[in-house]
């Protein structure tokens, strides 16, 4: 949960690199040809973005590329073009797409950021035509291309310093987020926890069993997840419930039909540490004193000095 309540979605931000407009910058590699400079020309007039001229890339596939072009050159804002075409699976809908990135000035041609040495891809970037997520551009963009693709995006930035730059992704991994938490359930849950019941489509609903709260930060499993361990630098996708110790929901992303996107480190407390350490998969249910949550100040329907309950499935973290 967001500091100011959880919105529908975190702004995907580069991790590393600055960003373009899109979300993207990713994860592992497997390569062996030398394919620069696709013929993407027919593409362009279907995408509706400008294509950039005099742009190309070498190297093997899936690894950080050579990229040359004269400079200084311009660019436009909402224009690309595919340097290399992968030879790994095809992007499809709902991929989650990790990638490698290179931020180059076009005035001379330096590098101003890259993911690549130190080997922290973005996976921030989920292919969907929903137009509140990826724009129609960018979904058509990255539904065409595959694995070990590169793609450079022009981003004429309007800053003080006037830094206008290449943004060069090479899309190394993909995956799918998980609907609802997956794995074994847990045991041993200790008897005076709320209890907690699920839907058919995994929708919590909770007993506070006369539950009073308490002073300290509970983070109890209640299904194990078998996925990768979540860090609290990390941004995560989640379904999750907030309640009251009376039992009043005060927030829900499954009563909106959608699961949210956030990074642990624009949240509470006690969602940073208590999230931190579990894996995805998981359902956690969190106890949230008020000093690792809100405090003595009021925040929409929760009052000052609250002890929250969460139940919340970990669907992504990257």
């Amino acid at each position: 949960m967001r500091k100011s309540l959880l919105s529908k979605a975190v702004t995907a931000v580069c991790a590393t690199v600055m960003c373009l407009g899109v979300t993207a910058c990713g994860g592992n590699s497997s390569a062996k040809s030398d394919k620069s400079n696709s013929d993407s020309s027919s593409s362009s007039e279907k995408i509706g973005m400008h294509q950039i001229a005099g742009v190309t890339a070498k190297g093997e596939l899936g690894k950080k590329p050579t990229v040359s072009f004269k400079t200084p050159m311009t660019v436009e804002d909402n224009s690309y073009v595919v340097l290399q075409k992968g030879d790994g699976a095809q992007i499809e809908d709902g991929d989650r797409v990790c990638s490698q990135g290179i931020a180059i000035s076009v005035k001379d041609g330096s590098e101003l950021a890259s993911t690549w040495e130190k080997n922290t891809p973005d996976c921030s970037t989920v292919v969907t035509s929903d137009t509140s997520q990826m724009t129609e551009n960018y979904y058509k963009i990255f539904k065409s291309l595959k694995l070990n693709s590169t793609v450079a995006f022009g981003v004429n930035d309007s800053n003080s310093s006037g830094t206008s730059y290449l943004m060069v992704l090479t899309l190394v991994s993909k995956s799918k987020d998980l609907k609802k938490a997956t794995g074994e359930k847990v045991a041993d849950i200790p008897a005076d926890l709320p209890k907690v019941t699920l839907a058919k489509d995994g929708k919590p609903s909770i007993d506070m069993n006369g539950y009073k709260g308490s002073d300290s930060l509970i983070s109890q499993d209640l299904i194990k997840g078998k996925g990768a361990v979540v860090k609290d630098t990390q941004s995560v996708m989640a379904h999750y419930t907030g309640w009251l110790l009376d039992g009043t929901q005060f927030d829900s992303s499954w009563d909106r039909g959608q699961s949210s996107a956030f990074s642990l480190d624009s949240v509470i407390k006690g969602w940073k540490q208590g999230l931190a350490g579990h894996t995805v998969g998981s359902q956690v249910l969190l106890v949230v004193p008020p000093s690792l949550g809100y405090g003595n100040k009021d925040q929409e329907k929760i009052p000052a000095n609250s002890t929250l309950v969460f139940v919340v499935d970990i669907l992504a973290a990257y």
